[in-house]
């Protein structure tokens, strides 16, 4: 048994260090009246990094999937942390509690994501939504975020009772947890249980027609937490979804692909067309996430024909875009609110270039142009489409992407509008050295993504094959 200990500490050092580091968070809170104030995001970005240096180093047997969530996990929660750090002094939210269920929040999204059975799937959900649900309403005065985390959580807590539901009846019709084995054993049974876990997969993915909580729950949230809300969570749920289209049998996936064709391309739908009317930026983003999450699934469902490579590169390339416009809303905000209305970004771009060009950048991205890796992003998911049959649905996602071409650079114009509008108030003071740096490597991940996105499609296709 203690050998059996020994060789498993190696695969659980990223878990256990995301675990205590939030514990350690909380504790630093008995001694943070007279610590230097920068102790709580320092000590927590530490423990964030764990798991991303594990990922590189040799050794441990873990699954290439693992390293990779690891990683990319790792990533967003430290971005996530740069953001926060002058964003939640500066509004007076910087608690232990913040740091700390940051930390356990991604700890679930990591158990989520390298799941190999329904319990661990379910447990790592639930761990990371609930750290969710209270980021969300992390400021207490703000009556806005309140209100976002109640619609967040209560179809939140619906979403979670179709899943155990779908969870129950896989069980039933095949005897064991395991996710592969289950869903390889078919069946009617199985079949019924696997569609009801998507309907519970798809509300974390805001996956149309459950995504009504997203643009509310987005507007509401601080921005570095709708920041983290938006990528790793959606990252951490999609690994899930990937995982079950290769796993499903092919009767169960032939009853199940046509929802899913139609849920992509209601995703997608909606997502642009609704952003096109949105007069807030929060709103427009968390809009654009939903279609974002279209074209995912569009490569779930070409996952044996290379859409799990170039949807593992377009979550890492999602990551950076979503992660960079919502710390730079949040740095181009002043300290009571989020400056939100699109009008108000007029002339930031002179005003603050450094700021206005990384969400311009970030931006650029989203809406899939070149030379940023969300044209390769896209270009991927779609080449993964047509060759898995899906030539409709590809030429549907490429139409609905012209349109995030619009209104991506309708708020980039807005911010290279001369005119700036007075009723809206001045952007303080630069986002601090961690926001910065925070900004300045998500605007180079994304220019190096775009133009030489071969070595990480080679790593990508490494782990995939091992």
């Amino acid at each position: 048994m203690p050998a059996q200990i020994t060789g498993l500490f190696p695969e659980l050092i990223p878990h256990l260090a995301l675990a205590a580091g939030g514990l350690a968070a909380l504790g630093a809170a008995i001694f943070r009246r007279g610590a230097p104030r920068g102790l709580l995001p320092t000590l927590t970005a530490l423990f964030a990094l764990v798991p991303g240096i594990w990922a590189f180093l040799p050794g441990p047997e873990a699954s290439g999937m693992t390293r990779f969530y690891a990683g990319l996990l790792s990533a967003i929660t430290l971005g996530t942390v740069g953001l926060l750090a002058r964003y939640a002094d500066k509004r007076e939210f910087s608690g232990d509690a913040l740091y700390g269920l940051t930390l356990w929040s991604a700890l679930g999204m990591l158990l989520l994501a390298e799941a190999t059975d329904w319990l661990m799937l379910l447990l790592g959900l639930e761990l990371a939504s609930l750290c969710l649900y209270a980021l969300v309403a992390a400021r207490l005065n703000d009556r806005l975020g309140a209100e976002a985390a109640l619609k967040y959580f209560l179809p939140g807590a619906v979403a979670l009772a179709t899943l155990t539901f779908g969870i129950s009846l896989i069980y039933a019709g095949s005897g064991t947890l395991d996710i592969a084995d289950s869903l390889a054993a078919g069946g009617p049974i199985v079949t019924a249980g696997l569609a009801l876990a998507l309907v519970g997969i798809g509300f974390k993915l805001s996956l149309a027609p459950v995504h009504l909580w997203t643009p509310d729950t987005y507007q509401g949230a601080p921005a570095p937490v709708a920041a983290f809300l938006s990528t790793g969570s959606k990252a951490a749920t999609a690994a899930a979804l990937l995982h079950l289209c290769a796993d499903a049998s092919p009767d169960a996936m032939a009853l199940l692909s046509p929802a899913l064709v139609a849920v992509s391309g209601l995703s997608m739908a909606v997502g642009n067309i609704g952003a096109l009317r949105q007069k807030s930026v929060k709103r427009l983003l968390a809009y654009s996430s939903i279609a974002q999450m279209g074209y995912i699934a569009m490569a779930a469902l070409a996952v044996g024909a290379g859409g799990g490579e170039a949807a593992l590169f377009y979550l890492a390339a999602y990551a950076l875009m979503d992660l960079g416009a919502f710390g730079a809303v949040g740095a181009l905000s002043g300290d009571a609110a989020d400056r939100d209305a699109i009008a108000s970004y007029r002339g930031l771009g002179y005003d603050h270039p450094w700021l206005a060009g990384s969400l311009a950048f970030c931006l650029l991205s989203l809406a899939g142009l070149p030379p940023t890796a969300g044209f390769i992003g896209k270009f991927l998911v779609f080449g993964a489409a047509l060759r898995a049959g899906y030539t409709g649905l590809a030429v549907f996602g490429i139409l609905m992407a012209v349109i995030g071409i619009f209104y991506a650079l309708r708020l980039v114009a807005t911010l290279y509008m001369r005119e700036s509008v007075e009723a809206y108030p001045a952007v303080p003071a630069p986002a601090g050295p961690a926001g910065g740096l925070t900004l300045w490597a998500v605007a180079a991940g994304l220019l190096w993504l775009g133009v030489w996105p071969g070595p990480l499609m080679a790593a990508i296709a490494k782990l995939v094959g091992g």
